[in-house]
């Protein structure tokens, strides 16, 4: 057998090289949050009154309470280059069903759905304004008993937000100021779903980690 000539082997390995196909990094994992048996890693959020959230029909729900109600998570989430997702359903109520506040490096902020009436969406709060009046306020129209699925994206300098296929946020945070609204929704933290005046329930809550 004759062997391939220097020039012969250099051609032969380029070409290989050109159309070998590149190696990409693994889709990250999800977490799965909440296992639609048990609250696990929840517990209920203090904020005086109502009552203890339950499972039911592989469902976590949040009754109504006086004003606030909700579940903290116990875990320790990542505070930067993750996503997070989970199905809300409004029972009643006519006000926010699902205010999920989440960590952005030291600082917290809430995406509100259905809040001031049932029809605003924004986070709280940016440069000090909430999200009634600020950058990300939008006017949407919720039904009562019909899944909406949240989704949010955290990374330096943007977060983004979606329900079903709508993007309904994409924030530039580059010198901006990110808290929370001033109150008890820092009760919270650092990973949490609350409720106002209003029932609610949740399921497919999950999370994963992006590569920075």
């Amino acid at each position: 057998m004759q062997l391939p000539s220097r020039r012969q082997f250099i051609a032969q390995i380029s070409w290989i090289a050109a159309t070998a196909i590149p190696l990409t990094a693994a889709e990250p994992v999800w977490e799965t949050l909440f296992d639609g048996k048990t609250l696990g890693n929840w517990k209920r959020t203090d904020f005086g009154g109502g009552s203890d959230p339950s499972v039911e029909d592989g469902v976590v729900l949040i009754e109504r309470g006086e004003e606030l109600a909700g579940m903290t998570y116990k875990g320790k989430p990542p505070t930067m280059n993750y996503e997070l997702e989970l199905e809300a359903q409004r029972r009643t109520g006519l006000d926010f069903f699902c205010g999920l506040t989440f960590p952005v490096n030291q600082r917290h902020l809430t995406l509100v759905v259905g809040g001031w009436g049932g029809s605003t969406v924004g986070i709280s709060s940016i440069d000090r304004e909430d999200a009634s009046q600020n950058e990300t306020t939008l006017t949407r129209h919720f039904k009562d008993n019909q899944w909406y699925k949240i989704r949010l994206k955290v990374e330096p300098s943007r977060i983004q937000a979606w329900i079903d296929a709508e993007q309904i946020a994409n924030v530039d945070t580059t010198g901006k100021d990110l808290d929370l609204r001033p109150g008890e929704i820092d009760l919270s933290t650092p990973l949490g779903i609350a409720t106002f005046r209003t029932t609610a329930a949740f399921r497919n809550i999950r999370l994963r980690k992006l590569q920075p």
